[in-house]
């Protein structure tokens, strides 16, 4: 049987309420309501809340599900506090200073609720329904907005001490580069669609001092500046823009950087990477592999798969419910060991 699961996701700039009907093997969606994000949490929660409650009354008779909600699952980007439920100051969520997610939704519709971070809920969702879906050791990646990591071992998801585990966009891969999460030349620098806005930004002027053309920057027809993007530059890429290609070189090497440093120190049997690699994998993939090739340990990288995320551009509807689910399971344990 189904079960009947509502995911929450909490962003920057959009919020979303998703509510599907799910086993351990599949993920059916059965509707969706989002909007912007409102400034102030409190106005945010209630506005989710109301949605879900739409969500369900309908999809009440949902086929195969019984009728009845049996989890919620919250992602939202960190830092937060997944065993208490709170989310703590967010770069992206000015004002969202240590609120509680967890308890309003619980109160209101009586039913196990949980949170987690973003990229934490994504590696959830691939584990179970998508690319990572029977591994017991798998990194998700999210290659978006940002760069981050969420660890699935010994076929647990792991958090670490204080929910920071797989923060990888932090880690410096050369002295100078890009900034990301705060820092020049880190992973999330180059590999993040903003960092690679950035690479291209930065190198444009330079290539064209040595007298070269290149279709990045170039003004739209009507003369307007064009803003550079993580898009503009695989298009131009593929469009055989020599400089393009340059900067899509220099990500591709810095990921392979970053995933043999997972691979030597996890070991894990696959990576999988959401967004921009699944996006442009086909651009991407050869050059990852050949720095892969050069920087990993043989055997660890011989136990690993790269794999573009199977859930694409749902990953992230599927990230809350799959959050739903784990909050379910963990309350069966916890059944189970009161018992015992």
């Amino acid at each position: 049987m189904r079960r009947l699961l509502a995911g929450v996701d909490i962003g920057g700039t959009k919020c979303a309420v998703v509510v599907g009907a799910a086993t351990a093997d599949e993920v059916l969606f059965l509707g969706k309501r989002s909007f912007p994000t409102p400034s102030d949490p409190r106005t945010a929660i209630g506005a989710l809340s109301e949605a879900l409650a739409e969500l369900l009354a309908e999809h009440a008779d949902a086929e195969g599900t019984g009728g009845a909600l049996q989890a919620i699952g919250i992602s939202c980007g960190g830092p937060l506090d997944s065993a208490r439920g709170r989310v703590l100051s967010p770069p992206n969520l000015p004002g969202w200073d240590d609120i509680d997610v967890v308890g309003p939704f619980r109160e209101r519709f009586g039913v196990p609720v949980a949170l987690q971070n973003d990229a934490n809920a994504c590696a959830l969702a691939e584990w179970r329904w998508g690319a990572g879906k029977g591994a017991q050791h798998m990194v998700f990646l999210t290659f978006g907005t940002g760069m981050g990591a969420g660890l699935i071992l010994n076929g647990k998801l792991y958090a670490g001490a204080n929910d920071m585990a797989g923060e990888v966009g932090h880690v410096r891969l050369a002295e100078d580069g890009p900034r990301g999460y705060g820092k020049a030349g880190s992973f999330e620098g180059f590999c993040s669609g903003g960092g690679i806005a950035r690479l291209a930004e930065d190198m444009i002027e330079d290539w064209r001092k040595l007298g070269r053309e290149t279709l990045l920057g170039a003004p739209a027809a009507d003369g307007a500046p064009v803003e550079i993007t993580a898009r503009h530059v695989a298009e131009a890429a593929l469009a055989g823009d020599e400089l393009a290609a340059v900067v899509i070189r220099l990500v591709g090497q810095q990921l392979g950087r970053g995933l043999a440093m997972l691979v030597d120190v996890l070991n894990p049997e696959r990576i999988v990477i959401g967004s921009i690699y699944a996006r442009q994998e086909r651009l991407l993939a050869p050059i990852v592999l050949e720095e892969l090739r050069r920087e990993a340990l043989p055997n660890a990288l011989a136990a690993c798969r790269i794999l573009p995320s199977a859930l694409r551009e749902q990953v992230g509807d599927a990230a809350g419910l799959s959050v739903a689910m784990h909050a379910l399971e963990q309350a069966g344990e916890a059944a189970i060991s009161d018992r015992i």
